[in-house]
């Protein structure tokens, strides 16, 4: 018997690998170190982040195995992580590196991470920025 895939096999399989499914999490609200001023050095603000995802989609919609899919709590994780680690001048260096822990993973394939700071002006419900980035 061969054990090579017939054709058909292998162009199910190649569009498998060639679909993406969005991962997001959506307003992760956290306490960090974030911002230039003495105030921010010194005390801890809220932060809120969200993150969109694109990553390769092999699900083939019937396991019900948490390893057949990208499990967001590992996106969580990084950003967890990344908030606590310490003390950031700005949230353009914090979302950078929340990209790159993300981007690392083999099946992310596109990052989108924003972050906002709800609590710096009274006149707006936050501020913050957006970066996407992809793997090269």
């Amino acid at each position: 018997m061969d054990s090579n895939p017939s054709k058909p096999e292998m162009a199910a399989e190649m569009a498998l690998s060639q679909r993406t499914r969005t991962v997001f999490i959506d307003r992760l609200e956290l306490m960090g170190s974030i911002g230039v001023y003495e105030h921010e050095r010194r005390d801890r603000q809220p932060v809120v982040i969200s993150l969109d995802l694109a990553v390769i989609d092999t699900y083939d919609g019937t396991s019900e195995k948490l390893v057949d899919v990208y499990d967001y709590d590992i996106a969580i994780g990084a950003i967890r992580e990344q908030v606590a680690r310490g003390h950031y001048n700005l949230i353009e260096t914090l979302a950078e590196t929340i990209a790159r822990c993300v981007l690392a993973d083999r099946r992310v394939m596109n990052a989108r991470v924003r972050i906002e700071k709800p609590a710096v002006l009274s006149a707006c419900r936050s501020v913050g920025i957006e970066i996407e980035r992809s793997k090269k």
